[in-house]
């Protein structure tokens, strides 16, 4: 293995001082309410705004604001995105009566969660994808209460229209004009005009992210997600300006998105570093784009498609690309990733929009333990159990036995009451 553009690394700073703005926020808005959130909306956006919730009068009005082909547009990316959700909740099925022994009767139900809140960036740029990534497998799953919170367009009283209409496209009951670790608290705890949801998903600022992980266990969350990122491995056989665009549409996210580039050819290495170079002298988002290639992205030579392989599996990248001759026949070896992109026909931005995927996914090596949204991360799995009496008698010797083990005779009480002892 040799580095052909070595990164940066990510510095662990100092994250106590987040921590800290964070806290005071969560508690402002726990105190203080609505009354916070719109302070806070002065603060950030420049918001005046009086009423957080969207009415459906300025819905109406952002539908006018698009063309009939941006709204169209709209619709065929959710139709695709639905289409996959709901193939995805045919996969996941309640279990009856199973029976691990006679007269003991097992199973589980498929449970949707009874509210979930939608958070939509609008910082950078307005992710009215995220939108309806978020909430169409929440509409799929059956959550009664579908919530989205998005800021303001800066200096302005506005969501942006395509995201309002994203929003009402995908389903959503309830559309907020807040943003930030404030909206996280909001939702997590309720104020005067917001009621507080079951789950909250969706990506955000660091700030956001802080909020969540301060903010779960009262309220659920999807993961916690950091800058976005793609690997790529490539072969001989890879196309140098397209391998270049994708690494490219991934550092354009912010300044600290991260390109990986794995590859068993020098002379593609050469011509990628060439091609990315041409690709920034066009792109508009060449300021933050070339700074995070410069600074974050990286290129490696690997001996083989297998170390390749190895190399992913360790780094879990959120978006991982396959570049290479018979690109199928790696893919049951790769194990960590949010979701996989095989052959360069099938580019990553094709499941940031419209193919069907789901674009939230798990950063920062998360990949190794769970995937992204779906319609699954809006579903709960709920066990139950009935036994016949003579089961009952039968299985309370094993359980007083075992309760008795552990010291816990009160454990062991209640199942010899169901043997008559």
């Amino acid at each position: 293995m040799k580095i052909w553009k070595e990164s940066q690394k990510r510095s662990e700073e100092d994250n106590r001082s987040l921590r800290d703005t964070v806290t005071a926020m969560i508690d402002e808005v726990r105190s203080r309410g609505d009354a916070a959130l719109q302070e806070y909306n002065r603060k950030f956006d420049g918001s005046t705004r009086e009423s957080l919730r969207i009415s459906r009068e300025e819905t109406e009005e952002a539908y006018a604001a698009l063309s009939l082909s941006e709204i169209q547009d709209l619709r065929d990316a959710h139709a695709n995105i639905l289409a996959f959700a709901r193939a995805q909740l045919e996969t996941v099925r309640p279990l009856e009566n199973f029976s691990p022994r006679p007269g003991i009767f097992l199973g589980h139900r498929i449970i949707s969660v009874g509210s979930c809140c939608c958070y939509v960036p609008g910082g950078n740029y307005p992710l009215y994808s995220t939108a309806l990534m978020l909430a169409t497998p929440a509409k799929a799953a059956g959550v009664k209460r579908v919530t989205a919170c998005t800021p303001v367009m800066k200096g302005t009283d506005r969501v942006n229209a395509k995201t309002l209409v994203a929003m009402d496209l995908a389903g959503v009951d309830e559309i907020y004009a807040v943003g930030g670790a404030q909206a996280i608290a909001a939702f997590s705890y309720g104020t005067e005009s917001i009621r507080p949801v079951d789950m909250i998903v969706g990506p955000g600022n660091r700030f956001v992210t802080e909020a969540k992980r301060q903010c779960y266990g009262q309220v659920g969350i999807d993961f916690v997600a950091g800058p976005s990122e793609v690997l790529i491995i490539a072969d001989e056989t890879a196309n140098p300006r397209i391998v270049a665009a994708d690494l490219l549409a991934q550092s354009e996210h912010d300044v600290n998105a991260k390109g990986i580039l794995l590859t068993t050819d020098e002379e593609l290495a050469r011509r990628v570093t060439e091609a990315v170079e041409e690709e920034l002298a066009r792109l508009d988002t060449a300021p933050i784009a070339r700074k995070s290639w410069e600074t974050f992205g990286e290129i490696v030579l690997t001996d083989s498609l297998e170390e390749a392989v190895a190399y992913a599996n360790d780094y879990a990248p959120e978006h991982l690309e396959l570049h290479v001759k018979d690109a199928q026949r790696l893919v049951c070896s790769l194990t960590n990733y949010g979701s996989l992109f095989i052959g360069e026909h099938t580019a990553e931005v094709f499941g940031d929009y419209a193919s069907g995927t789901n674009h939230t996914l798990p950063t920062l090596r998360a990949a190794r333990y769970t995937g992204g949204v779906w319609v699954g991360t809006f579903l709960k799995t709920c066990t139950h159990q009935s036994m016949t009496p003579e089961a009952s008698r039968a299985l309370a010797p094993l359980v007083s036995r075992l309760a008795h083990g552990e010291g816990l005779s009160g454990h062991a009480a209640a199942a010899d009451a169901r043997s008559g002892r």
